[in-house]
């Protein structure tokens, strides 16, 4: 239970912690995008079963893969796609915290 706890808290608590605390102006938009970010996880669709509670995400699915990873550090460093991309790192960094616990 407290795997799922955590998990959550990280996708929806941690991120609106960052966003509160690096985007104050606009905050409740970036939370939205970071939130909006899990669309990612339409991967699991691919696998069987699709959802294996002792699975580890990273390097599993195509858009948790290293490559994938790879490509969301790169558009932090685009303005345009900042946002977006550290929603994205932010997902993997819940993702992979899941995977040792």
């Amino acid at each position: 239970m407290y795997k799922f706890f955590i998990h959550y808290g990280l996708h929806f608590i941690f991120t609106a912690i960052i966003a509160y605390t690096f985007f104050k102006k606009n905050w409740i938009k970036v939370y939205l995008i970071f939130v909006a970010t899990m669309i990612i996880d339409l991967d699991h669709l691919l696998a069987l079963p699709i959802f294996d509670p002792n699975r580890c995400s990273i390097d599993f699915h195509p858009l948790h893969s290293y490559i994938a990873i790879t490509l969301y550090f790169i558009s932090v460093f685009f303005k345009k796609f900042r946002i977006i991309g550290i929603g994205l790192l932010l997902h993997i960094l819940a993702d992979f915290v899941d995977c040792f616990l």
